[in-house]
């Protein structure tokens, strides 16, 4: 087939072919990004009806000294929830919360610390309890960047820092994102942080995969949820236990604290934290290893791999203690931390491992 000599036939062509390449090349080179849109916010157990149950449980005056404060994120603000008990002269601690507990899972552990004269600051990561839940990828990051933010709020220049489960991951995160905030000492209890993918298991990583959570994520799903918790109350004459009943609440009438944890586990200070374990290693900060034999959440042998990871790091094994060990052996807890968080405090070898 011969090709046209027509020379209308290429211009019209080329009529048609140079404007789009114009306006291509302006789009290109001349056009500018839209302006960032804040993330969608929602809310905490703050904005639950007296009536729920959470209120009998958890109220927001669960531990005294509370207060909320707006820490920024990007172009919006979250609401946190913190509290701050023991004297003001003590020598200050944080204690932060796992993946899915709010900070009522240190109940049987902070009050002692605070009677014994350390100035204690609790609080509600993202996405969790009475602290609001942005719409965002709740990474590493994002955590550390809470309690920094928080930090400069309540006016602390540095502390010793403790952290439980993924609060241990944030633990390790925030001494190596902001080594100036941290006081010599960091504790890690039943702590998560180098955990891989193999050692999550498959219910988890579907229930948290993006498809799951986004159907989750809609209005007859979250309406059947709430059904379900309701109906599921505990009879008046059994007895609650909070902590569960905490998790089943903001579960089901918490908009986005599924999300929340799912991208926790996606994203989160639960994996991929060795660096900032090794970055430890190589501060002149103390370090303690709280770990139960028991635990089948985050697994004994993980309390070795992080002492070989920090060397100088003391172990202090809990024989048959589970994952909850705040709770079921919060004596043996405190009394290790506040051995540890003691002026007079020096390492001794760690126990051998029973991993």
């Amino acid at each position: 087939m011969m090709m046209s000599s027509n020379p209308f036939h290429r211009i019209n062509i080329s009529l048609v072919i140079l404007p789009s390449l114009f306006l291509t090349a302006y789009y290109l080179f001349a056009s500018f990004p839209r302006s960032p849109i804040p993330p969608i916010i929602h809310t905490s157990l703050a904005r639950l009806p007296s009536s729920s149950p959470s209120w009998n449980i958890y109220p927001e005056n669960f531990y005294n000294g509370g207060a909320y404060v707006n820490l920024p994120l990007g172009r919006a603000r979250i609401l946190v929830r913190y509290w701050l008990i023991g004297p003001e002269s003590g020598r200050r601690v944080v204690l932060i919360h796992g993946l899915s507990i709010p900070a009522i899972v240190w109940k049987d552990v902070a009050p002692v610390l605070a009677s014994r004269g350390y100035r204690v600051l609790l609080y509600d990561l993202y996405g969790r309890g009475y602290s609001d839940a942005p719409q965002v990828t709740y990474d590493t990051t994002l955590f550390t960047t809470q309690l920094a933010l928080l930090m400069q709020h309540v006016k602390w220049d540095n502390a010793f820092i403790v952290g439980l489960s993924m609060g241990g991951g944030i633990a390790a995160a925030f001494s190596a994102h902001f080594p100036h905030l941290v006081n010599g000492k960091v504790a890690f209890v039943a702590s998560a942080g180098i955990m891989e993918s193999s050692d999550i298991s498959r219910t988890a990583k579907f229930m948290s995969s993006p498809l799951v959570q986004t159907v989750t994520a809609l209005p007859p799903f979250q309406h059947y949820m709430r059904r379900l918790a309701n109906a599921s109350k505990p009879a008046e004459f059994q007895e609650v236990n909070p902590i569960q009943e905490i998790l089943r609440l903001q579960s089901a009438h918490l908009p986005h604290y599924n999300a929340a944890v799912a991208s926790s586990l996606r994203d989160g200070p639960i994996r991929g934290l060795h660096f900032a374990f090794q970055e430890l290693a190589c501060t002149s900060n103390q370090v303690l290893i709280i770990h139960g034999t028991a635990d089948d959440t985050v697994l004994y042998k993980f309390a070795s791999k992080i002492r070989d990871l920090v060397p100088q790091a003391d172990l202090v094994t809990i024989s048959d203690g589970g994952h909850d060990i705040t709770i079921t052996h919060a004596p043996d807890v405190s009394a290790a931390l506040l051995r540890f968080l003691a002026d007079n405090y020096s390492y001794k070898p760690a126990q051998p491992s029973l991993a």
